[in-house]
């Protein structure tokens, strides 16, 4: 049952890419997923006591229910940020959790380490698949990992080549015209790692 999800996983990696992949919610994002529910919720209770339009009302109401998905896609904080009025939301740790949480939220893995780790969980189910075929495909695997590590420096080593040397550049690009288009694309995609 194991080897089948791993298996999955594998192809799932492979058919959707690494763009997708992001790290576990910290926890000031899950603070910060709790503490929009709570000014939502807060907003949506002031709508109704002021007597705005109807349709600010169901606005309000609206944005309170959906982000209670934020806090149930994130989980519940470990502390919860004091949020009793709309002031302690405003001038307590609001907007430095918010902040932090939205720099967080940008992080990804990084591609090269999800390559290798994807690589040797391959070796590993070769091993475990064994024989001959086993063998075949830890040193196919094997050989692929050491031309991944080859592709990663040399694409960093042009451009500091290129950081270095501004006036090389054009050159540098003019004897790069004749690649083709899926290695164009596949040195886009690593420097854009």
């Amino acid at each position: 049952m194991r080897k089948k999800m791993y298996v999955v996983l594998a192809v799932c990696v492979l058919v959707c890419g690494c763009d997708t992949l992001r790290f576990a919610p910290k926890e000031e994002q899950k603070q910060n997923a709790w503490l929009h529910w709570r000014t939502t919720e807060l907003a949506a209770q002031k709508a109704k006591t002021e007597q705005v339009s109807a349709e600010l009302q169901g606005a309000t109401g609206l944005a309170s229910q959906q982000s209670r998905a934020f806090v149930a896609d994130y989980g519940m904080p470990k502390e919860l940020p004091t949020a009793e009025t709309a002031e302690q939301i405003l001038n307590g740790c609001g907007a430095t959790i918010a902040q932090t949480a939205y720099q967080q939220s940008i992080e990804r893995p990084d591609v090269w380490q999800m390559a290798d780790g994807a690589i040797d969980m391959g070796i590993a189910l070769a091993g475990l698949l064994g024989g001959a075929y086993g063998v075949r495909i830890t040193q196919f695997l094997k050989q692929a990992r050491d031309k991944s590590k080859a592709l990663k420096e040399i694409i960093e080593g042009n451009e500091l080549f290129k950081q270095t040397n501004p006036a090389s550049v054009q050159a540098f690009k003019d004897a790069q015209k004749e690649q083709s288009t899926q290695t164009r694309k596949i040195v886009t995609e690593v420097k854009a790692t």
